[in-house]
């Protein structure tokens, strides 16, 4: 390991150390006036639960006022994943957080870990475990709908979209034409609203694991690579970064020990989640809220994605693309404690 690299561990973990030991005496005061990054979170909840976990993290951030999060894209079909949305939402605060929902996208994807019904846990006196903040999830905005009208609400280049699930809300947003939010089409309604976009995916390097989010929804990754401006900066997580992640359910369960009526305890509690779950969907949040100085990142390049779903990135000084390289033990490490922080934080 390098010298600038040791340091970069080094301040890490004593940061992480520092937030896990301080957590449990003091609420953390949050910092006025803080607007940026404007985070959009487009995720496939109701599989994995590095999404929860993500989710988490951007409600504390947006508390202590190290970001806005401006509303959530449910990228997995079916309005039971809405369902869960508002569950998290209500229970952290923000009942009334915008969602949407994708509603032509991926035909039965993969389930990993099937926390569904998360929305319906009761105590034992019958009554629902969690509250909801909605009554009518068929009204609920089209994904790629709620993306044009909070995008036309922002400042120009001032959003950071992080998407750890499919790309399907964000391909209709591209395809789309101007409406009652903006006289833009999708593309250049994208070009003059968002910063940066923080993509969970891609295999780059020397990585020969599959992609799971672009492949699943490959006509849709084929549109949204197609028509994303040449000139909006996108800055991926391949998989194999956040493999040396793993937050084992003995450890979650065990760091949210102060109360069982937690949404993420309970899934843990109620799911099988031994299925090698990683903290991947964590990273690019971690990104776009705390900045670059947190990863290794490649050089500037630029993607192709071809039609058999194979994503070719070419070294480019003026190219929009970078990515997350894996880390070493003690820097996976001090992510892991970030993430455990979070959970021991809303004591």
């Amino acid at each position: 390991m390098n010298k600038k690299y040791s340091f970069k561990v080094f301040i890490l973990l004593l940061l992480g150390g520092m937030l896990i030991s301080s957590c449990h005496e003091e609420k953390i005061t949050p910092i006025p006036n803080m607007v940026e990054p404007r985070v959009i979170f487009d995720t496939d909840l109701g599989s994995s639960t590095d999404d929860l976990f993500a989710l988490q993290l951007l409600y504390r951030y947006h508390d202590m006022g190290q970001c806005m999060l401006l509303g959530i894209v449910v990228d997995r079909m079916g309005e039971n994943n809405a369902r869960i949305a508002d569950v998290m939402n209500t229970y952290y605060g923000h009942g009334n957080m915008p969602i949407g929902l994708e509603r032509q996208g991926v035909a039965n994807p993969q389930v990993w870990i099937d926390y569904s019904e998360l929305p319906n846990y009761r105590n034992e006196d019958g009554s629902l475990m969690f509250q909801r903040t909605r009554n009518d999830y068929s009204s609920v905005t089209d994904g790629w709908k709620l993306y044009r009208q909070l995008l036309s609400a922002q400042p120009d280049h001032s959003v950071s979209i992080v998407s750890v699930g499919f790309v399907t809300s964000l391909a209709r947003l591209l395809q789309s034409e101007g409406d009652e939010y903006s006289p833009l089409n999708g593309v250049d309604l994208v070009r003059k609203k968002v910063k940066c976009a923080y993509l969970m995916g891609g295999v780059f390097g020397e990585a020969v694991e599959p992609d799971y989010n672009f492949l699943q929804a490959i006509a849709f990754s084929r549109i949204f690579f197609q028509l994303w401006p040449k000139d909006v900066n996108i800055i991926f997580s391949p998989g194999e970064v956040g493999d040396a992640i793993e937050y084992e359910p003995e450890k979650v369960i065990a760091d949210i020990s102060w109360t069982d009526v937690h949404p993420i305890k309970q899934v843990y509690m109620n799911c099988d989640c031994n299925t090698g779950q990683k903290m991947w969907d964590p990273l690019p949040v971690f990104n776009a809220v705390l900045g670059d100085s947190l990863f290794y990142l490649s050089e500037r390049g630029t993607v192709v994605y071809d039609d058999e779903g194979v994503l070719h990135f070419t070294a480019d000084p003026r190219g929009n693309c970078r990515y997350q390289e894996p880390g070493s033990q003690p820097w996976a490490y001090a992510m892991l404690q970030r993430i455990r922080q979070s959970n021991t934080a809303w004591k």
